[in-house]
């Protein structure tokens, strides 16, 4: 075949291409290479017609025997773009990006157009495969080529936009590289903006600092972008409450920080992050229920923000809200998700809180609770402060084992810290080796004299200790009252100081303020409540003791609070207001149905009143209760005297008469 015949068969195989008759286009072909095998556009034809024909393995080695002979030809580069296009195989993805690249190489020096249109398709797959590095990477090349074409501002605004699109996803994957692609296309968007300040402008700028806040080492750029973004649009509130939530979330509180929160909550006074942020400086300055409140409103509306309800339970402590603070910890973990780098940081921090909390709510199942979330915080076992809080779980549930255990080991690995004499005092405490729990108690205050409960727990060392210092409780005076100096809002300790004005000094009003001011701090503290009454009922002041029982009262759930029912029922009862008392004792029933005492005050009320029948039901009740109770089973017989049952009233006498035979009213009966 020579050479003018080869190109005649070739000029058959393209017209026959044309007119779709592929496997006449296949017989040209071989006919070419049986006289030229290594004829490129015959390979080239035999590669379109086999793609036609769906023969797609012998399109393509037809198409790499056409590279292989002229690996910078076009054609062939191009007719495997289109084969791996059409396919349907996953795996022909690499194949296609490989094609991709080696047509923009030899695009790059000619058709600029052609080139970009490679590039899209490019970026398009790497995109698909969730490539995002890669699809930085030629993006950009697509966007340096437009630059050196010299295209327009509004155009390059355009491809830096579409990049973003491009690559917001990426912010899961975390690769630093392609990060910082993404926010240099945010930067140069920014930027390029035709209408500065614009709506349009305005929201590319929220997202990219809602962009910037997703990463935690950016805390520079994103600082710099909200103040560039509050410096073009100052009556705008999201670039400060974002800068806002930062400063909450970093843990750390700068005076630029408080002069942000005082400027967004003068811009918006019902904003979330400013109201959150009022309440972390009310909680530095130790203006606990201050900071419970605006903390409390502020999650109200910005729920999502762990440090803040860390911050919450935090107040909530040092006012002794411990409940409180367990359900602040829980929200704080569930807003915090599954946390990574500085996130952990915060998690360890709320896990320490909530078991603190938990270990002064002083019940097995709360310790048990507690050693649970310690067992959770990261590299715990290296920190002495959280292994202190670990033995006083331990103690609480009982384990004494393992608590002196911890003890033991802190005191030799750091007989510097106040946390491990402590834990030793609470031991020697618990097992009442005062003693030694005085020793432990001063090597605390020496290490950390500012603690209130070091305090409190030596004054109550030295209020149980000996004959002498229960003679002389001058020594537990003093701690209970620099307790008090230290932690105003520790009720117990006050209950304490109440004990000693009431039972030692002998001093009945000032031993009511305390009671009151401990009962104040803490509504479920009995012991306080209900010696504040009696208290202010031997001084004869009438109107404190019920303002008291009112309020426990109105406040009271039912079934629960019966010394205030019961308080206030003998109270109505001594006063002649029969109907009160019956409502008052039986609401003290509810929550106590077998206290004896209580049915034969609510029979002497129905008495009072006149309803004899029901006062007899009561007595009755009463003397089940507890047949010892004479009284009642007097009351019962001289009720059935009233209403003329005269023989059981006799009987009843008379078994009274046979257990205490010189029981006067029953003679008189």
């Amino acid at each position: 075949m020579s050479n003018k015949e080869v190109k005649t068969a070739l000029k058959g195989a393209r017209d026959a291409i044309r007119n779709k008759e592929y496997k006449e286009a296949l017989k040209h072909c071989k006919a070419v290479l049986k006289q030229e095998k290594n004829n490129y556009n015959a390979w080239v034809f035999i590669g379109l017609a086999a793609a036609e024909l769906e023969q797609p393995d012998q399109a393509k080695g037809a198409y790499k025997k056409a590279i292989e002979l002229e690996p910078k030809q076009l054609l062939a580069w191009q007719g495997l773009a289109n084969l791996y296009e059409k396919s349907n195989q996953a795996d022909v993805k690499g194949d296609l990006a490989d094609v991709y690249q080696k047509l923009l190489e030899l695009y790059e020096s000619g058709d600029k157009q052609k080139w970009c249109d490679v590039c899209n398709k490019l970026v398009e797959l790497y995109h698909q495969e969730k490539k995002y590095l890669e699809v930085a990477e030629a993006w950009q090349k697509l966007i340096k080529m437009k630059q050196e074409e010299g295209a327009e501002k509004a155009e390059l605004h355009q491809l830096w936009k579409k990049m973003i699109q491009l690559l917001k996803d990426s912010t899961e994957n975390q690769d630093n590289q392609t990060e910082q692609s993404l926010l240099t296309a945010f930067e140069h968007a920014v930027n390029s903006a035709d209408t500065i300040p614009g709506e349009d402008h305005q929201n590319l700028y929220k997202d990219f600092i809602q962009c910037l806040s997703k990463f935690p080492h950016e805390t520079a750029r994103l600082e710099k972008a909200c103040n560039d973004m509050m410096a073009l649009y100052p009556t705008l509130t999201y670039p400060l409450e974002v800068l806002c939530l930062h400063f909450i979330q970093s843990g750390t509180l700068p005076e630029e920080a408080l002069c942000c929160f005082s400027r967004l909550l003068e811009m918006d006074a019902s904003s979330g992050p400013g109201i959150i942020g009022f309440g972390i400086k009310c909680l530095q300055e130790k203006k606990y229920q201050e900071a419970v409140k605006s903390l409390t409103e502020g999650l109200q509306k910005t729920t999502q923000c762990p440090a803040a309800w860390y911050y919450l339970a935090e107040a909530q402590m040092k006012i002794h809200k411990h409940k409180d603070a367990i359900l602040s910890c829980n929200q704080a973990l569930e807003a915090l998700g599954t946390p990574e780098g500085p996130s952990l940081r915060w998690k360890n921090l709320i896990l320490q809180l909530k078991a603190e909390a938990l270990i002064k709510v002083a019940d097995a199942d709360a310790a048990e609770e507690a050693i649970k979330a310690l067992e959770q915080i990261v590299d715990a076992s290296s920190d002495p402060v959280v292994l202190a809080i670990r033995g006083q779980a331990y103690l609480k549930k009982g384990l004494m084992d393992q608590a002196s255990k911890i003890s033991e080991e802190l005191l030799l690995s750091h007989p510097e810290l106040a946390e491990s004499h402590a834990l030793e005092g609470f031991i020697h405490y618990s097992q009442r080796n005062y003693e030694q729990a005085e020793r432990s108690f001063l090597n605390a205050i020496e290490r950390k004299a500012e603690t209130a409960e070091y305090h409190q727990y030596l004054g109550l060392t030295y209020w149980f200790m000996s004959d002498e210092t229960k003679k002389d409780k001058g020594k537990a005076l003093t701690q209970f009252l620099k307790a008090a100096k230290l932690d105003s809002y520790l009720g117990s300790v006050f209950c304490y100081l109440g004990n000693y004005y009431r039972d030692i000094a002998g001093d009945k009003s000032r031993a009511r303020g305390c009671y009151k001011k401990a009962f104040e701090l803490d509504g479920t503290d009995e012991e306080s409540g209900t010696a504040a009454v009696d208290l202010s009922v031997e001084l004869g002041d009438m109107d404190t003791a019920l303002s008291i029982l009112n309020e426990v009262t109105e406040k009271a759930s039912t079934g629960t609070a019966k010394w205030a029912w019961l308080h206030r029922g003998l109270y109505y009862l001594r006063t002649g207001q029969p109907s009160q008392a019956v409502a008052d004792l039986q609401a003290a029933l509810r929550a106590d149905p077998k206290d004896s005492n209580c049915w034969e005050s609510l029979g002497e009320a129905y008495l009072s009143r006149g309803s004899y029948s029901t006062a007899l039901k009561s007595f009755r009740k009463a003397s089940e209760l507890n047949p010892e109770l004479v009284y009642s089973i007097y009351k019962a017989a001289a009720v059935e005297q009233i209403l003329g049952k005269y023989e059981n009233a006799i009987a009843t006498y008379q078994q009274i008469l046979k257990k205490t035979e010189d029981y006067v009213p029953a003679l008189k009966g």
